[in-house]
């Protein structure tokens, strides 16, 4: 064979190598179906799977990163509220359950007093009854995974990305047997002292829109994901959305003045949109800038109530997580919180601004910080950058890549990158 030949066997190989990892670009859903989603931006989730199918490689290069972590969950879960050792208080094996991290038992667990209590706070000191005891692990688990798994069958066209998805959903939310009741009524609670708290809210918050997203992005026609489960997780979702709004836990919530209000605010805006409320998502993100914006950032870009905080980078990130996100709801509604001037010049561009210094390692944090992890501001700055921030655009070329790489173009919609526990 001659050496011409050769080449072209081997081009003709890579090529149905590459037809293997990445089908055509209607392969993984009806032509032209853009997902409806309500972070991410569908028409740009459409267009990249088009490039991916032409062979981009950098595209692929993310995509082999995000297969691999879909590929993990294929042999993990399903997971279900039901299947943890004690109920929540009341009894109901379908509510959900998690616990204050840092309050411990005094007494062994009895028959009579299986909590150990009463609770004591050891502040800092992580009880591990937290992560085995209740199902604050297992949802975050359903969260990322179905996030996950979906993108990589949106991507890859592999049902059984998709049919895990479905299973693992269908399994947390819509079985009669061991869905979740849609209320949170026993998140964070303390043994003996609290049945619940409305900071426990954060639970689902800070990630449960990137759920709202799969089921965008399974509904533009995932095998196994049938009509019926489409209408079961908006009926969910409306319940859930209802909670929220009308509980006491929500509106305490709503009304909290740091992270876990802006929290709040985006998982409001995310399940409205979703749930077809658009005017309810527009006033929320419309509301953000005096309520959310004005109070939460300086000036000069600071948070200066997650300045406070034992780790305020974290918490400086963490914030923005929730912005962005917002900001990309409203984008979806019509409303620019970008571009968006507080009285003191504040705006999100100011805030990614402020952390760009430490984000590409040009100079160190100054502020406290106990776990400092560069690559936990790599996704807001991709954020602002898209957004038009010139000196985050400057910046990308010199962030850190988060662990299991950086999947900014093929998941454009930030998440908390360093660990939220504690």
């Amino acid at each position: 064979m001659s050496g011409r030949s050769r080449i072209a066997v081997l081009l003709t190989a890579l090529a149905a190598l590459g037809a293997v990892l990445v089908p055509s670009a209607h392969a993984a859903g009806p032509a032209g179906r853009v997902p409806d989603t309500a972070v991410l931006d569908g028409t740009r989730l459409q267009r990249t799977r088009a490039d991916l199918a032409h062979g981009d490689p950098q595209l692929r290069r993310a995509l082999k990163d995000l297969t691999t972590r879909a590929d993990a969950w294929l042999d993990q879960g399903p997971w279900t509220v039901v299947d943890k050792p004690k109920p929540a208080p009341g009894g109901d094996v379908h509510d959900y359950l998690s616990q204050a991290p840092y309050w411990w038992p005094t007494t062994t667990p009895t028959a009579d007093n299986p909590w150990g209590c009463p609770y004591v706070q050891r502040d800092g000191r992580r009880n591990p009854e937290v992560d085995s005891g209740t199902d604050r692990q297992d949802v975050e688990k359903v969260f990322d995974s179905t996030y996950d798994l979906s993108l990589a069958w949106y991507y890859t066209g592999r049902r059984e990305y998709a049919e895990k998805a479905g299973q693992v959903l269908r399994t947390w939310f819509l079985d009669p047997a061991t869905r979740m009741n849609p209320n949170l009524n026993h998140a964070q609670f303390i043994p003996c002292k609290y049945d619940g708290r409305s900071i426990g809210i954060i639970d689902f918050s800070q990630s449960y829109t990137s759920v709202v997203d799969a089921l965008a992005i399974l509904g533009t026609g995932a095998p196994g994901w049938s009509a019926a489960d489409r209408a079961g997780m908006r009926g969910w979702n409306t319940d859930f959305l209802g909670w929220l709004t009308n509980s006491g836990f929500g509106k305490e919530e709503g009304a909290a003045a740091n992270n876990h209000g802006t929290f709040y605010d985006m998982q409001l805006a995310a399940l409205a949109y979703a749930t077809g409320d658009k005017a309810l998502a527009k006033k929320t993100v419309l509301d953000a800038r005096a309520k959310r914006i004005d109070p939460q950032i300086a000036g000069d870009g600071s948070q200066p109530q997650e300045l406070t905080r034992t780790r305020s980078w974290h918490y400086s990130t963490f914030d923005l997580v929730a912005y962005t996100r917002l900001a990309a709801i409203g984008r979806h509604v019509g409303v620019d919180l970008w571009t968006y001037r507080g009285p003191a010049g504040q705006g999100l561009f100011k805030a990614v601004d402020y952390l760009l210094q430490a984000a590409t390692g040009a100079a160190a944090w100054t502020h406290p910080e106990l776990e400092f992890h560069r690559y936990a501001a790599t996704d807001v700055v991709h954020a602002a950058a898209d957004a038009g921030d010139r000196a985050a655009q400057r910046a990308v070329r010199r962030l850190e890549a988060p662990p299991g790489g950086d999947l900014w173009e093929l998941r454009p919609a930030a998440e908390q990158l360093d660990s939220i526990a504690g």
